[in-house]
């Protein structure tokens, strides 16, 4: 009985003092969710912070923050909130936080992108210490998503007068499974398991990101088994992995939320005219570009919304290749062989951006058309490139949400400061469409509106849609229980367990 006691505490201690090993491209630029605009901010920031309401394993709607929430009439929410939430610093978590939060989103100080999603909520307000009304000005078909933004500590944050430059930003305090412990540009990041966290301490002592600036360093860190999870490219998937590396990881391959596309700065002269947008749609191959890039693991993209949701229009096709009538366009436009039609395209130096432009500056090169390349490090991109909209076209990918929205990118209201329309798209009947789908409620009705969009996005070339890539997934077989999810693998992270022998 002795031996079997000993052997259970020898076993838990193994259970519970592990590391979890990842991988990051790009430095975050701010751990701050609610100015976490680029992919690498949001993965890191996801681990710190909780929302109000989450997504489950099945893409269903659940309390989070909220214990439980219900809806009085058509505009007015109640969130009852949980009693036992700490933020990492020990202070209670409470109502003060979600009004704080809210006021903070849709403050003038700060430059957000997820504002737009707040502008349809008449108010909140404290009913008590664990008590919040959300009263929207209409019925709102984001209702509930919404509130998936996680929430900021007032405490911390009440007196900082400028949440942009805040130390907060780089030094985190949250409610979430992990804390943050170590936070240098260009170095990896170590989170801490928190030992207070409400639904229970993770089983995983630490998460380390090391930081690794281009696929090839994140494969030969998985090759050397010193990632836990990691993504692979096709070409790595179908060629450059052996027996040893199957025995140590589990393969998972998903179609992914995420499409490419080249996006053209539709202020600049140069991409006004929609016959030149048209005859650069028609040059490029994606078929092409799926089967060099993807070896079939991905599909061609066909527009700004996720197939398989109702706002996804399955009678819109991806063009075909003409190269005859993307020359005679482009003749209509003034350019031909003596005149050719030059532009410049920038793009990310991490992932797959660079050889993705390299294959597209080819086939343009068959309709006459010059392509410059501009490739840059992540972060340089997103503050000389993007931010400023200091570029003529650029080469990026976009996540797809399980509840479509079209405001952030596509309404023309979007182009300011802190928007994601970027590009500088106008179409007034888009507009007005998503304008009126923001009040239907009624799913059939809204799928409709939103298919419309769709379509006339497409047919717009503001963004020329190249491909959806499945994501391919090792992870170490040591860990477990790990299980596919329509919200990814990692939806039970916090119940992963790693013996460390």
């Amino acid at each position: 009985m002795k031996t079997l006691f000993l052997l259970l505490i020898f076993l838990t201690s193994y259970v519970y003092a592990s590391t979890l090993h990842l991988a990051i491209s790009a430095n975050p630029s701010r751990l701050n969710p609610l100015l976490a605009t680029d992919g690498t901010s949001s993965e890191v920031s996801r681990w710190l912070f909780n929302a109000l309401l989450a997504y489950n394993k099945d893409a269903k709607v659940v309390p989070e923050l909220a214990n439980d929430y219900f809806f009085v009439d058509d505009t007015t929410l109640i969130f009852k909130l949980r009693q036992d939430v700490t933020w990492s610093d020990g202070v209670p978590f409470s109502a003060k936080d979600v009004l704080f939060t809210y006021e903070t989103i849709l403050s003038p100080k700060i430059f957000t992108p997820y504002s737009s999603s707040f502008m349809h909520v008449l108010h909140v307000k404290m009913l008590d210490e664990y008590t919040v009304e959300v009263k929207y000005k209409y019925p709102y078909f984001k209702a509930l998503e919404i509130w998936m933004m996680e929430v900021l500590p007032e405490h911390i944050l009440r007196h900082d007068k400028d949440l942009m430059t805040s130390k907060f930003n780089q030094n985190p305090i949250g409610t979430g499974a992990y804390t943050l412990k170590t936070f240098e540009l260009s170095k990896n990041i170590l989170l801490n398991a928190n030992p207070n966290y409400f639904i229970h301490k993770p089983y995983l002592d630490n998460i380390i990101f090391h930081y690794l600036p281009d696929r090839a360093s994140e494969f030969l860190m998985l090759k050397s088994k010193k990632l836990d999870v990691g993504t692979l490219s096709p070409l790595q998937l179908e060629r450059q992995i052996d027996a040893d590396f199957r025995n140590y990881y589990a393969i998972y391959e998903e179609i992914s939320h995420t499409y490419s596309y080249i996006g053209f700065n539709l202020k600049s002269e140069k991409f006004k005219d929609a016959r030149v947008r048209e005859a650069l749609s028609l040059a490029i191959d994606r078929e092409e570009l799926v089967n060099i890039l993807s070896f079939g693991h991905g599909k061609v993209c066909t527009g700004p919304f996720l197939p398989g949701t109702g706002a996804f229009n399955a009678s819109v096709q991806a063009p075909k290749r003409d190269i005859n009538r993307a020359k005679a366009l482009l003749k209509e436009a003034g350019y031909d062989e003596n005149h050719p039609f030059t532009f410049e395209l920038s793009t990310n130096a991490s992932g797959s951006g660079s050889y993705a432009a390299q294959i597209i500056q080819h086939q343009l090169k068959d309709v006459g058309v010059v392509m410059k390349l501009k490739v840059m490090e992540w972060q340089a991109f997103l503050n000389t490139v993007i931010l400023p909209r200091q570029f003529e076209a650029v080469l990026m990918g976009w996540s797809l949400g399980l509840k479509s929205d079209a405001y952030t990118i596509w309404h023309s209201e979007s182009q300011r400061k802190g928007g994601f329309n970027f590009v500088g798209y106008e179409n007034k009947r888009v507009d007005a469409l998503i304008k009126e789908a923001e009040q239907t409620i009624q799913q059939e009705k809204f799928d409709a509106l939103y298919q419309e969009i769709f379509a006339l996005i497409v047919a717009d070339n503001p963004y020329l849609f190249l491909i959806i890539p499945n994501t391919i997934t090792a992870v170490n077989k040591k860990i477990n229980p790990v299980s596919t999810s329509i919200i990814g693998i990692m939806h039970n992270s916090i119940e992963w367990m790693k013996p460390e022998f």
